[in-house]
């Protein structure tokens, strides 16, 4: 197993989120994250990528193996396609960002600003970085904001190759993307429940 998780138990802030989860990620697996907004998908996300510390559980993987996309797409607005991908390609230890322009058809745009990007382009670009980490086990939280259908498309396949050479993915998402080594996790039944009856509100934050 790339990773596992046992028993764990999630906040966001002071307020808890999740409690009781257990859940495995096998290579050439992807495990589809699926719960009404709110319901603690990202927060789950964050603390498997080591962002936010657990309240309790047990989280097992190679943190070296790991790398996150959220909902920002983790660009410097003055720099380059090119020199965005080349800073994370230092960040990562790896070498080399053709692959990653090309499977994204980012080539043509190398030498644009990302400030001067549309938001789609941008997205492709933050997905790209993905490509740059050398890293197997991706956490995506609603990966395909921003695209159309063909790039939704050119999304899954970048994945299916990840899964072929070992990878595996798991990614908060409503969309279909129709690979067969999937598996799904409703998280609602995870849901924390409030013990503060003195504040209604605690429940709400979490529906």
């Amino acid at each position: 197993m790339l990773l596992t998780v046992d028993n764990l138990a999630c906040r966001r802030g002071d307020l808890h989120v999740l409690t009781g989860l257990s859940l495995g990620l096998a290579a050439g697996r992807v495990l589809v994250l699926r719960g009404p907004n709110g319901s603690g998908k990202t927060t789950l996300l964050r603390t498997l990528a080591g962002l936010t510390p657990p309240v309790g559980g047990t989280i097992t993987a190679d943190p070296e193996a790991i790398t996150y996309s959220g909902h920002a797409d983790g660009l410097k607005a003055q720099l380059s396609v090119a020199e965005n991908l080349e800073f994370w390609a230092s960040v990562f230890g790896t070498l080399g960002i053709d692959a990653a322009l090309a499977a994204f058809d980012l080539l043509g745009l190398r030498d644009r600003q990302a400030q001067n990007l549309s938001a789609g382009q941008k997205r492709r670009l933050g997905l790209a970085r993905l490509l740059v980490s050398g890293r197997k086990i991706w956490l995506l939280d609603e990966p395909t904001v921003s695209l159309d259908a063909q790039n939704v498309q050119v999304f899954a396949g970048v994945i299916k190759s990840h899964l072929m050479t070992g990878g595996g993915a798991i990614i908060a998402t409503h969309i279909d993307l129709g690979l067969a080594d999937t598996d799904v996790l409703d998280i609602s039944p995870f849901r924390a429940k409030s013990t503060d009856h003195n504040n209604p509100f605690l429940d709400e934050a979490l529906a």
